[in-house]
């Protein structure tokens, strides 16, 4: 008769450890195949809003195991499938922000949603904010925003801007090529700018350097570098109010996570939560629902 309780105590655990398994299951599946976010800046307003939350696919380009413990910095080894095709232009996509102008790896784990206008091989230009790809005028998005008023003159330099010395500004802009896997770029001291931070990360440390008029990648001087990896270029729709690949450079492949689907949830980010009736009284409903395009 003692032995009940311990048997009842053992089917209880099994019972605990089954449950925890199989949500641990789910768990893991789903953020393999779809995430979900909160949009922090208003670089793509009015398409998605500050405060809306997305569901994002990230089936598409290559589902993955998480790859950071949840609320931290800390990363995961992981593994990543196959991806069904790859990122077009014009797909919105959300992606880890890579760091920084010359920065070599971001300190936070942010991930930023912004349109790809420039896929590998693509040339980028922008004349008196007209957005141009390989020569063609790049399609108009629905719902554009322009807040920064006429557009700048060509000879106004913006020193923020990317690359370093370009003596561009954020309307008046290229042309730039994105840099494709298998490309021998030919280097020198008049474009080692564009090239310098992409060649460090790919390396995962700083590597290049310039020393008498000559490039050096580890101490070595080199004329040509092998590009290791498809890169992108990702602009806001709200142009005049986005900080994009105009002042970041470029956004290798690894860093793409998935594109949205659709916003679950939308509110003003602005009022805090314990101010409960206001919060609640900010809910978008109309956009609750709605397919991000």
């Amino acid at each position: 008769m003692k032995k009940e309780p311990v048997v009842l105590k053992n089917k209880i655990k099994d019972f605990i450890k089954s449950i925890l398994s199989t949500a641990f299951i789910v768990i893991f599946l789903t953020s393999a195949v779809i995430e979900a976010s909160k949009v922090p800046t208003p670089s793509m307003e009015k398409t998605i809003l500050v405060g809306d939350f997305l569901f994002i696919n990230k089936f598409l380009f290559g589902a993955a195991t998480p790859r950071y413990i949840p609320f931290t910095n800390i990363e995961l080894p992981y593994f990543k499938l196959p991806a069904f095709r790859e990122p077009e232009l014009n797909e919105i996509l959300v992606f880890r922000y890579p760091g920084d102008l010359y920065q070599l790896k971001d300190d936070a784990v942010e991930f930023w949603v912004k349109r790809c206008v420039g896929t590998p091989g693509d040339v980028v230009e922008f004349r008196n904010k007209v957005l141009f790809v390989n020569g063609n005028e790049f399609p108009i998005p629905k719902n554009i925003l322009y807040e920064g008023g006429p557009s700048l003159p060509e000879d106004i330099v913006d020193p923020h801007i990317f690359p370093k010395g370009s003596n561009w500004n954020q309307d008046n802009y290229g042309p730039l090529i994105i840099p494709k896997k298998g490309d021998i770029i030919k280097l020198s001291t008049d474009n080692i700018n564009i090239y310098e931070t992409l060649i460090n990360r790919e390396f995962g440390e700083k590597v290049v350097s310039v020393r008498n008029e000559t490039v050096l990648i580890n101490g070595k001087q080199v004329s040509e570098y092998e590009i290791k990896e498809d890169y992108y270029f990702m602009v806001g729709d709200n142009r005049d109010n986005s900080l994009d690949s105009r002042y970041w450079g470029f956004v290798p492949r690894e860093n793409i996570v998935g594109t949205p689907i659709l916003i679950y949830w939308s509110w003003n980010p602005d009022i805090p939560i314990l101010h409960v009736f206001d919060k609640l009284g900010s809910i978008r409903f109309d956009r609750i629902g709605l397919v991000v395009e």
